[in-house]
């Protein structure tokens, strides 16, 4: 964290004192930069870097950094509008329309602006990312035999055992893909298992992200209502009979936003239903490696409990570590294994051997199970922290589940609210959070909120979230 502060300061000198400089002016040394600024050669190199990607400085090997050119004046903007009768026309021929709202994803990927608590975060805060043993992970990876090869499409050998000894039942190495991160096997899955205009069985509410790809693909998300014991298996068989549905997208751990873990008498239900419905069951496994220390015994995946081939099963390792570590893996048993592999190669080809090879040596490394448990001391101290401070400061938001894993908690907000009156009350109050309309794929019961503890610094910083986010509720309340 101190050398990309380091940095992004030489950085924002350098750039303010390039008017010094005449266009095609060279800068000084490198070795000359190290000795002013008092900075290794690493962040003179990395910020040089930077300006030459902005266009600012080219740099020359052996010769040294120069102030660019000026830019040539960019020639006004041509007419665009015909694009409007395209896509409108597209649209009309198709019997679901593919725009999609990407809203409930951005509000969960975009960087608040400096000073304002990320309270709507989907990834760990870089305090709690394993960098280090990341970084060691990626260089002994390229160093080896191999490394930079083409990998076997369906991924390396090891880390598909590897994978598959997580999911654990009979589920093999043979079974499993290695993908780029859970939203891609989750886009293969969907391309895979529904044509453009059917059905899909969702959770309500349920992940953005996956109703995105779904709407992108064409799908009509239906809803099916969960409480705190994950999906109804009632309203589940009922859902599949009223719509036809041959797919159910599900998050039986840690459901994403409610927390929900679906209940062990629930588990059994829940495939004989899809199995009788002639169906498969997309299991979105996404934070299994985000239990708190508190948790006890997690409950195993769907698919170890499967044996028909009726669950297709997605597990990342992204959630854990970073999200620029897009790995997971996609499991499925039987002739459906050979449709979604093709459709893999279609889109990605493969992921790239160097990232795949950082995986094993992670996981293979005492660092990792190093690095769980103390992310998932942290999180409980976190949620923990959010949980008291929410009770004291806004008794009004109600919090009908606290779960023991995962990374957010979701709360109701008294009846009468405008959610997007607070949201945006909240950013000028200095904290981000995520509305809960866009987890819903029908009209919302009632207005949400999901804040999530794993993106701020700590717990001090939870509590300066939830006491700004006090001041915005009785802004938009009086």
């Amino acid at each position: 964290m101190q050398e990309r502060s380091s940095v992004g300061d030489l950085a924002n000198r350098l750039r303010q004192e390039l008017n010094r400089y005449s266009p095609g002016g060279k800068l000084p040394s490198s070795r000359a930069l190290v000795d002013r600024y008092r900075v290794s050669p690493v962040t003179v190199t990395r910020a040089l870097a930077q300006l030459a990607a902005e266009g600012l400085v080219v740099t020359r090997p052996g010769a040294g950094a120069f102030r660019a050119e000026p830019r040539t004046t960019a020639r006004p903007g041509g007419d665009t509008s015909w694009q409007e009768v395209t896509l409108s026309a597209d649209a009309a021929a198709e019997p679901v329309p593919r725009t999609v709202d990407a809203s409930g994803v951005l509000a969960s990927l975009a960087a608040p602006p400096p000073g304002v608590v990320e309270f709507n975060g989907g990834y760990l805060h870089p305090s709690l990312q394993p960098e280090r043993a990341m970084g060691a992970a990626l260089s002994r990876a390229g160093r080896r035999p191999g490394a930079w090869s083409r990998p076997p499409m369906e991924g390396l050998p090891e880390l598909r055992e590897w994978f598959a000894r997580g999911i654990g039942g009979a589920v093999g190495a043979a079974e499993v893909l290695v993908t780029a991160g859970g939203q891609s096997g989750l886009t293969t899955a969907l391309r895979a298992l529904a044509p453009p205009g059917a059905p899909v069985l969702v959770e309500s509410p349920t992940y953005p992200g996956m109703l995105a790809i779904a709407r992108a693909a064409g799908l009509r998300p239906a809803p099916v209502p969960v409480d705190p014991d994950g999906v109804k298996p009632e309203l589940l068989a009922d859902a599949f009979r009223a719509t036809g549905a041959r797919v159910f997208v599900c998050q039986p751990l840690f459901q994403n936003p409610t927390g929900a873990v679906l209940a062990p008498a629930r588990r059994g239900e829940v495939l004989r239903i899809a199995r009788d419905a002639g169906a498969f069951v997309i299991e979105d496994d996404f934070v299994r490696r985000l239990v708190h220390t508190d948790a006890g015994p997690l409950p195993r995946p769907l698919a170890a409990e499967d044996q028909d081939g009726v669950v297709v099963h997605v597990g990342s390792l992204t959630k854990a570590t970073s999200p620029s570590f897009r790995v997971s893996a996609l499991a499925a048993r039987g002739p459906v294994l050979e449709r979604l592999r093709a459709i893999q190669v279609v889109d990605t080809f493969f992921v790239p051997r160097p990232l795949q090879e950082a995986a094993l040596e992670l996981v293979g490394s005492p660092a990792w199970p190093r690095h769980l448990r103390t992310v998932s001391a942290e999180l409980k101290a976190r949620r923990d922290a959010m949980t008291a401070a929410l009770r004291l400061r806004l008794p009004e938001l109600a919090l009908p589940h606290v779960p023991f894993g995962g990374y957010h908690l979701w709360v109701r907000l008294p009846d009468g609210t405008d959610e997007s009156a607070l949201v945006a009350a909240a950013l000028r109050a200095g904290v981000a959070v995520a509305p809960g309309r866009p987890y819903f794929s029908a009209e919302p019961p009632a207005a949400h909120l999901r804040l999530s503890f794993a993106a701020v610094a700590g717990t001090e910083e939870i509590a300066e979230g939830v006491r700004r986010l006090r001041t915005a509720y009785d802004e938009v309340r009086t």
